[in-house]
């Protein structure tokens, strides 16, 4: 509501003015905050704010994803290893048992 310093008719015969309170013209219901009210002016920095802990947050969660990838990633590289290391023994064991049978092959033909 807005206070203004007309006088009003009745009272343009006494010795105090009076104001008439009239509401303002934009229609706003009671209660709504503008927005070039005091409070409005934190708006900026609150939304650095959120902008800031939600950048944060999903730095943390990339650290985390990246850290539970490289563990993955090694265990991968330790089955792949281990993997090699048994088809290894494997080839080597067939290779001599290849060997052992080509000898038994060519001395039954002599």
């Amino acid at each position: 509501m807005a206070v203004t310093g007309e006088e009003t008719e009745s009272a343009a015969t006494g010795d105090m003015p009076a104001y008439q309170i009239r509401s303002p013209s934009s229609g706003l219901q009671p209660g709504i905050v503008m927005a070039s009210s005091p409070g409005a002016m934190h708006i900026p920095q609150q939304n650095a704010e959120e902008a800031t802990r939600k950048r944060e947050v999903r730095l943390m969660k990339n650290r985390e994803a990246a850290r539970e990838c490289r563990k993955k990633k090694k265990e991968y590289v330790k089955c792949l290893e281990n993997r090699v290391a048994v088809l290894e023994n494997q080839n080597k064991t067939l290779i001599e048992e290849l060997k052992a049978l080509k000898d038994i092959y060519c001395h039954k033909q002599e």
